[in-house]
């Protein structure tokens, strides 16, 4: 990379440094340092003021001047010799503040940043109203945002208000004045994007094209696949009825989630309730699950879940019930008799404070999942005699402690893991987005970022590789695509050819659907998917029900929608289920 000359300091030698050659390579120190330096650092670090927490393995040199108001330093982190740090500043792991950098005001690092040396991070600016001196101008800040795996060279600044993208690479000597997305190499004064670095022949664009050969799925392939799975459905659904109740699949037990899918694919293709009980017969059964006096549903042969102090239940099958009884009550023209009363009488003080406990940081699907549970129960109070929906003002606490808790440098919440990358956080961005946002008809914040990142997870091997795609991870990245690029204009039904990252979103979408629609078994419907996740890879209802939604997610992507001659309209419905 010639043209960029990145700085970036070499390893030094390792046996016995000094503290002066600790600090200007604070690398050697995990592995080199001595029993008196390590000492010696912890000392350092218990000295730095302000409101900090500075992460294992970590390096502050003594000649830096750390002076914060808040420090969050990731693992394995470190802050070189000479380093200038202020205000209100956050790393993930891996990040490195190379010798003599500036990072001042509010600034967040994803994991993995490398920050070349003499290289400014200004988190904050000056007014420049014309009625004062510039030395009596009030501060004001934005903040910078800079995604994962960054590489920003020496010499570099970096301006407030400005958010850089996972994966980007900046040239020594660049002035960067406005976001950069992500993959971007970028250099010059101001800095200008030169190349997508995914594409190493330097000539942009032609990688992140669709394909339009024979693998893709036009219209009349989408048309064929639709009638054969209307023709099958009802063979299907006969499948998996056992004389008394729906099962998965032959041979698992019933359960109520079963009985739902089962409503939920009649409606979808046939246009009607399954053919084994009337309609008032249905009605009956799933109305009849719900628990008078706490408005849940239990699961076969369970006891009514016993709510915790706030009076609403925090993990269970209850929870997905809340979603799947009561669409499937609204595809049959009926609803829940009672309301679900834990989400009706909590406050608006109780809500904040169960967010607030929610798993964010190891478990940000089931955190999702929750409020995706509480949001749906919330929607089907409003909808109950009468409109009781809830105390006053705990809906709206509910989506503004979504709104000011989103993380700015990829939209969503909750915290990637080195086992799993970003998989528990998109797959609970959609679940949370399907209860709140998307059913409540609200815009999502930084739709370009969530974009960004939930492209970056879609490129993850681990859950995106040859032969490990099933249901749940592929649908939690197409519902956040296609919900997104609906706000951005970037859908190819909206003729959004030119919108963000279109030709990227319709080329995963293309793969993707090509993919799906070879899955169906004859007679049998989809498997979830391979690995014991889920039910597993035999056909059933869960895996018909989900990847019947998908594959109408992924063509409305495409603009081909209206070839299947079919639209979700329950727990996947794309319409918002109310407006506020």
């Amino acid at each position: 990379m010639d043209d960029l000359e990145l700085a970036e300091p070499e390893r030094g030698p390792s046996a016995g440094p000094s503290t002066g050659h600790l600090d200007h390579c604070p690398w050697l120190f995990a592995e080199d340092a001595s029993a008196e330096q390590r000492d010696a650092q912890g000392d350092r670090q218990r000295s730095i003021g302000g409101d900090r927490e500075i992460g294992e393995r970590c390096y502050v040199a003594g000649s830096a001047a750390v002076f914060p108001d808040r420090l969050r330093l990731g693992d394995d982190s470190y802050i070189a010799a000479h380093a200038y740090v202020t205000g209100d500043v956050t790393t993930g792991s891996d990040c490195t503040l190379n010798p003599f950098t500036v990072v001042r005001g509010r600034v967040t690092l994803g994991n993995g940043v490398r920050i070349g040396a003499h290289t400014s991070l200004l988190g904050f600016n000056h007014s420049m109203a014309p009625d004062r001196p510039v030395f009596r101008q009030p501060h004001t800040s934005e903040g910078i945002t800079v995604g994962d795996d960054v590489w920003i060279g020496s010499h570099v600044v970096v301006v407030d208000g400005v958010t850089i993208g996972d994966h980007c690479v900046i040239g020594a000597g660049a002035v960067v004045t406005k976001d950069l997305p992500a993959w971007t190499v970028a250099a010059g004064n101001p800095a200008r994007p030169l190349r997508d670095r995914r594409n190493t022949s330097g000539r942009g664009g032609a990688a992140a094209r669709p394909s339009r050969g024979a693998a893709g799925a036009g219209g009349d392939a989408l048309a064929r696949f639709a009638g054969t799975a209307r023709a099958q459905a009802a063979g299907l659904l006969a499948r998996c009825w056992d004389g008394e109740r729906y099962v998965d699949r032959p041979g698992a037990a019933p359960t109520v989630r079963a009985h739902c899918d089962a409503v939920e694919i009649a409606d979808l293709l046939l246009g009607s309730a399954p053919v084994e009980l009337t309609g008032e017969e249905h009605v009956g059964r799933l109305a009849g699950l719900q628990d008078a006096d706490t408005g849940l549903v239990p699961e076969f042969g369970e006891p009514a879940p016993v709510p915790e102090a706030d009076g609403f239940v925090g993990e269970g099958p209850a929870l997905y019930h809340v979603l799947s009884v009561g669409y499937a009550l609204d595809l049959l023209g009926a609803s829940f008799p009672h309301p679900v009363r834990g989400v009706r009488e909590m406050t608006a003080g109780q809500l904040v404070a169960r967010l607030e406990g929610l798993p964010w940081r190891d478990g940000a699907w089931g955190a999702g999942a929750w409020i995706d549970a509480w949001a749906t129960a919330a929607h089907w109070n409003l909808r109950h005699a009468g409109g009781d929906g809830g105390e006053p003002g705990t809906l709206e606490a509910l989506f503004g402690w979504l709104l000011t808790r989103a993380d700015p440098w990829t939209g969503m919440w909750g915290t990637p893991s080195a086992d799993a990358g970003r998989l528990q956080v998109v797959n609970g961005y959609y679940r949370l987005t399907r209860g709140s946002f998307a059913q409540f008809g609200m815009p999502v914040p930084y739709p370009e970022r969530v974009v960004d990142a939930v492209l970056d997870h879609a490129r993850d091997t681990r859950h995106f590789g040859a032969g490990r795609e099933n249901a749940c991870n592929v649908l939690d990245v197409a519902h956040p695509l296609w919900l997104c690029g609906r706000q951005l204009g970037a859908l190819a039904g909206d003729g959004g050819d030119g919108g963000y990252r279109s030709a990227e979103i319709r080329a995963w979408a293309e793969h993707q659907l090509a993919l799906a629609l070879a899955r169906w078994h004859d007679g049998q419907g989809f498997g979830f998917g391979p690995g014991t996740s889920g039910p597993g890879p035999e056909p059933g209802l869960q895996g018909t029900e989900m990847w019947l939604a998908i594959i109408w997610l992924l063509a409305d992507l495409l603009g081909r929608s209206d070839a299947l001659g079919y639209r979700p309209r329950g727990v996947h419905r794309p319409e918002p289920s109310r407006r506020r």
